[in-house]
């Protein structure tokens, strides 16, 4: 673990040994929280696996849903989480459960708790994916790297011949791909990663078709009632790094094929990546240009009565894998201490 995240998990603990969560939840403002989940996979992950940030454990979300309700807390759709926000008056607090992606692993071990809690949930899905065709670059460089003893990086101009022998090698040289990856436009982005990939006999669309649902899995998903599908967009580019015609086509051809498939239009939308690096103002006029209801972020904090207003960057609290602690989850539910967090890291 980072020092980065060391230091958050330190910060938790602190927090919930305060008894602050309660307090602040009974005196904020703030209605609710969205959770940002990607994978359940009951799988130690390997020690060299930075996307483990990704992944959850299935007693894990159990969990959080056993707690979110002890505390007085309801479980409810985003449909419902707007029209709680816009409500006058003190409402009942909230969360709202929200998956990316597609991962196959959603379908296996992810639905059977939700459907036993009868939990409600979004799943945001980005359509190439689901056909196959997408690049799951975050893990393909993980994947190569992890069973590699050396590897070429190209890092500017030159091309350098790095160790990934021990842990702490394969830890920097991911950082710095990765760091790399996400500066680049995404047409440069995508020409290294294809060059990397075939450099070390890495095959991406098998791995897209190995670990996301294809339309048949997904179909499970929408003729869940307690399921909504969101729109993720059709290749999972990070849409301000693009033209604004091809941000606003990505965003529109992603809710008309999930009309196709489906016969519903999404009403919501994620915004890949969801930092601000990744989505901004443009991108929050598209949502609302392209008459989505809501459209959310990955910028931490809760929700507040404004949002009803202008629901176009919703902020969300990641289920982060390296603080799958069950007494973090009183910290987790409490906006006010990520509202904070997000002003001071912002």
């Amino acid at each position: 673990m980072s020092a980065k995240y060391a230091a958050i998990r330190a910060l938790f603990e602190l927090i919930w040994l305060s008894r602050l969560p309660g307090l602040l939840r009974a005196l904020s403002r703030s209605r609710g929280v969205i959770f940002t989940l990607h994978r359940v996979l009951p799988e130690t992950p390997h020690d060299f696996s930075p996307n483990a940030i990704l992944q959850i454990e299935p007693a894990f979300l159990d969990y959080v849903i056993e707690r979110v309700r002890a505390l007085g807390i309801d479980i409810v759709s985003l449909d419902e989480a707007l029209e709680r926000l816009a409500a006058p008056g003190k409402t009942k607090p909230f969360v709202v459960l929200t998956f990316d992606d597609g991962y196959k692993d959603n379908l296996h071990h992810a639905l059977p708790i939700l459907r036993r809690h009868e939990a409600p949930f979004t799943l945001y899905v980005p359509t190439a994916l689901v056909d196959g065709v997408g690049e799951l670059w975050w893990q393909a460089i993980e994947d190569i790297i992890a069973r590699q003893q050396a590897v070429a990086l190209q890092l500017g101009t030159e091309i350098d011949y790095v160790d990934t022998r021990t842990l702490a090698q394969k830890q920097s040289v991911f950082a710095a791909l990765y760091g790399q990856m996400r500066q680049l436009p995404e047409d440069q982005r995508l020409a290294l990663l294809h060059r990397f990939a075939a450099d070390y006999g890495h095959d991406l669309a098998a791995q897209c078709r190995a670990l996301i649902m294809d339309w048949s899995e997904l179909r499970h998903f929408a003729a869940e009632p307690l399921c909504t599908i969101g729109a993720h967009t059709v290749h999972h580019y990070e849409l301000a790094k693009l033209p604004l015609a091809q941000a606003r086509d990505e965003m529109a051809q992603s809710a008309d094929i999930l009309l196709a498939q489906f016969g519903q239009r999404p009403r919501h939308f994620s915004y890949p990546l969801g930092g601000p690096q990744s989505a901004g103002p443009r991108e929050f006029a598209l949502a609302r240009e392209l008459g989505f209801a809501s459209a959310v972020t990955t910028r931490p904090g809760g929700l507040y009565p404004r949002h009803a207003d202008d629901p176009y960057a919703l902020p969300r609290i990641s289920l982060n894998g390296y603080f799958q602690s069950r007494r973090y989850v009183d910290v987790f539910v409490t906006g006010a201490v990520f509202s904070l967090l997000g002003r001071i890291t912002g």
